[in-house]
């Protein structure tokens, strides 16, 4: 057991990894000259989990504070995040995803999509795309339940 989790936890970072350079590399997508991979992902963070401090932006992407705070500053300048004191501690700022950040968002997963379709296109079955989506989606829930 432990070998083969070792070996599917490498392949899952090489598959991040070749999947990342190939989404960067050959990808022309207009959004992206616009902003940086690093700021679609905090606006897919947001997306994801919510309004969140910087520290915890900061956190999930595994950077330092002062990398979240340049990026959140030119996502605040073109008003696709917003900023305000967290209700109950207002030393805590909260970053909030506009509608026009979650539609640069979908343009961005839309162009991602459509990309990974064409890549796969004939060289994966429904079967075995059925099979990793449950396998995607159980692994998920563990982590989530990891989270609480």
């Amino acid at each position: 057991m432990k070998e083969r989790l070792q070996e599917a936890v490498e392949l899952f970072e090489e598959v991040m990894i070749y999947g990342t350079e190939h989404v960067i590399k050959n990808m022309d997508i207009p959004i992206w000259k616009d902003y940086s991979p690093e700021q679609i992902q905090v606006l897919k963070i947001l997306s994801t989990y919510g309004d969140l401090s910087s520290g915890k932006l900061a956190e999930i992407q595994g950077v330092h504070k002062s990398a979240i705070s340049n990026r959140l500053k030119r996502l605040e300048e073109r008003s696709l995040v917003t900023s305000k004191r967290d209700e109950s501690d207002h030393r805590l700022k909260v970053i909030h995803l506009t509608a026009a950040g979650a539609k640069v968002l979908q343009v961005s997963n839309d162009a991602v999509y459509e990309n990974i379709e064409k890549l796969f296109k004939d060289k994966i079955d429904d079967q075995e795309l059925e099979s990793f989506v449950m396998t995607f989606r159980k692994l998920k829930a563990i982590l989530q339940m990891k989270g609480m």
